[in-house]
């Protein structure tokens, strides 16, 4: 008969701490999915709300029991994109959204590079005090300004009001990522013969491309759910879609279904963009945060 050996009593511990840990770690995965479930429920409760909502008339939006079960009707839509045109506001806020981000970009990439490159704190400084200023203290000054120069209403202002939030984002994230890119490939290209513009353009400015779409994104995503500017400074004809939506609330009554249709066409572009996006948004934003 083969001898058997029998474990001191010291191991005794050991082994009912190893039959503990699958326990643990099935029970650390069950809270983890229950509370991401719950995260997702509370995020995702408003917007399927908002949906259904969309596909009610205003007396069964009021209607408890119809909260779920209901006849859905498109006559919402149809009033939002036939009747009241929206489809003008959404190529207004379209060119809104991408005049700025594209003019930010443009300015916003070169002057995160010099104060990165020669350390111009004070002036990173500057443009944080615009990011921290609130944009309401600077809507009359603005109106009044604009209106002496009889740019109210138009494009350019809603532009230029809109870069005022877009560029300083656009400096900070990129100076971050410039900071984790290496000076010594700039410098073997300058020794190769190029300038410093041409290190910049043909070595540095491919290498922050995710970077740049992080910038670009959040820029986009940012004029294109503004409200405060447009509601001041736009006119009919430049009237974006958070402004357009607020048409179908009036001293009376509010129009719940109109609305929440509008607030739906809103939603759904920002929503594809950041679903095909968060890949970008999420390199570029970690990519500033280690150095080398």
């Amino acid at each position: 008969m083969a001898a058997t050996t029998e474990l001191p009593e010291s191991f005794a511990p050991v082994l009912a701490s190893k039959r503990r840990r699958p326990l643990r770690s099935r029970a650390y995965k069950w809270f983890r999915f229950l509370a991401l479930l719950l995260v997702v429920l509370l995020l995702l409760a408003p917007l399927a709300w908002m949906v259904l909502a969309s596909f009610k008339t205003n007396v069964d939006i009021y209607d408890a029991a119809k909260a779920l079960i209901f006849t859905p009707t498109t006559d919402n839509y149809a009033n939002v994109l036939q009747r009241n045109n929206y489809f003008a506001f959404i190529l207004n806020s379209f060119w809104v959204a991408f005049a700025s981000t594209t003019l930010s970009l443009l300015l916003g990439v070169p002057a995160a590079y010099a104060m990165s490159r020669f350390t111009m704190q004070r002036s990173a400084l500057v443009v944080l005090m615009a990011r921290i200023i609130p944009g309401v203290s600077l809507l009359v000054p603005w109106y009044y300004v604009f209106s002496n120069l009889q740019m109210v209403g138009g494009y350019g202002v809603l532009i230029l009001s809109h870069m005022f939030v877009a560029l300083p984002l656009i400096v900070y994230i990129m100076m971050s990522y410039f900071d984790s890119l290496p000076l010594e490939l700039e410098e073997a290209a300058q020794v190769d013969g190029l300038s410093p513009i041409g290190a910049f353009l043909r070595i540095t400015l491919p290498l922050s491309i995710p970077g740049i779409m992080t910038a670009g994104i959040l820029s986009f995503i940012f004029s294109w759910n503004n409200f405060m500017f447009a509601l001041v400074l736009s006119g009919a004809s430049t009237k974006t879609l958070p402004v357009a939506i607020f048409d179908f609330v009036s001293y009376a009554s509010i129009d719940w279904g109109g609305l929440m249709a509008a607030a739906t066409v809103v939603t759904i572009p920002i929503m594809v963009i950041a679903l095909f996006t968060q890949k970008y948004v999420v390199s570029g934003l970690t990519a500033g945060a280690t150095k080398g």
